[in-house]
């Protein structure tokens, strides 16, 4: 059983990394659709509560040392896609504001996937994470493309 799950974790992590545009550890970068200032970012989002001390006081406040390992990892990689995806959000065309918080959503997709393929046990488990890898990269890989064709 251990030969065949990490024959299968190795295979899974191949395709993982196969593509490195997306791996966390390379630091995710939106495309230049996604972080160009749009009219609503120049918004004041006050209102939100985006800028209230209570908003990032989970973050601020919780013990991430005392979490397990994969908790931790987790909790870094969500705190640089999250952003990403609510920038992508704001775009003011509705088709470009999907695709860029989708692949900010997509990302953390397969953060979280890669996470698992480093701390998982359960082979089903291991196995639904790679085919999670593979179809997020795809359909970033089709938002991508649609961005850099249609995004003004």
């Amino acid at each position: 059983m251990n030969i065949i799950k990490t024959a299968l974790a190795t295979t899974i992590a191949a395709l993982a990394f196969s593509a490195p545009a997306w791996a966390q550890d390379a630091g995710f970068e939106p495309p230049e659709q996604c972080t160009e200032v749009s009219v609503m970012e120049e918004m004041d989002h006050s209102a939100m509560g985006h800028d209230d001390p209570a908003y990032n006081a989970r973050s601020e406040s919780d013990d991430h040392d005392a979490m397990p390992e994969h908790v931790q990892e987790n909790m870094r990689r969500m705190a640089i896609t999250m952003p990403a995806m609510e920038e992508g959000m704001m775009r003011e065309d509705a088709d470009v504001a999907f695709a860029c918080a989708m692949i900010a959503h997509h990302q953390g997709a397969i953060d979280m996937a890669q996470v698992l393929l480093e701390h998982g046990d359960d082979p089903h488990m291991i196995e639904l994470a790679g085919e999670i890898i593979a179809a997020q990269v795809g359909e970033i890989d089709q938002m991508t493309a649609w961005l850099a064709e249609n995004a003004e």
